[in-house]
């Protein structure tokens, strides 16, 4: 007699039985397992080739990856590239960041948005350990131009506040995007 074989497990018929509220429950660990890799990579390549060759690796790495979340946001939501503002204030909700993090609009019309860190898991995180905070400027200027670039490739970026420059009341970093024509 042959032995049985493993029952088929179909991944997304799996997911297509859940509920709504295990379906979000689903969504945050996962945001919070990639947040988790992220920092465990980055963590080891600081222990191992010090925190120069760190930041660069990760800057090298958001330059791409961030352009990928970009392009798979738009995709999902049946979006083009050009859409201005408010297609990058629609995508930035819908990044895995969003899930963990609390973050806001603070102003926003149609050439000009400031978007707003309130709560950063990473910086909180820190702050709760007694370590300073993480000096992720260098990266989000990468990442947060490059988003929005491809969101339109019109929209520039520039940083208002981010670590390692002191928190503002409120907010870990803030970021304004202008639509130039």
């Amino acid at each position: 007699m042959a032995p049985a074989s493993p029952p088929d497990h179909d991944a997304l018929a799996q997911l297509q039985a859940l509920d709504k509220d295990e379906l979000i429950r689903i969504v945050l660990d996962d945001a919070k397992n990639w947040l988790a890799h992220d920092g465990l990579w980055f963590q080891a390549i600081e222990a191992t080739h010090g925190m120069e060759v760190a930041m660069d690796a990760d800057r090298a790495a958001w330059e791409r990856f961030t352009v990928i979340e970009a392009k798979r946001i738009m995709e999902r939501l049946g979006m083009q590239p050009g859409g201005g503002i408010p297609a990058l204030l629609e995508c930035l909700q819908h990044r895995l960041y969003a899930r963990l993090n609390t973050q806001a609009v603070t102003e926003a019309s149609a050439e000009r948005a400031v978007f707003v860190m309130r709560d950063c898991r990473v910086q909180s995180a820190r702050q709760r350990k007694g370590l300073p905070a993480f000096p992720c400027k260098s990266v989000g200027i990468v990442e947060y131009a490059g988003f929005a670039k491809t969101v339109d490739p019109r929209i520039q970026t520039r940083c208002i506040s981010c670590p390692p420059d002191p928190a503002g009341a409120g907010q870990w970093c803030a970021w304004e995007f202008r639509l130039e024509e």
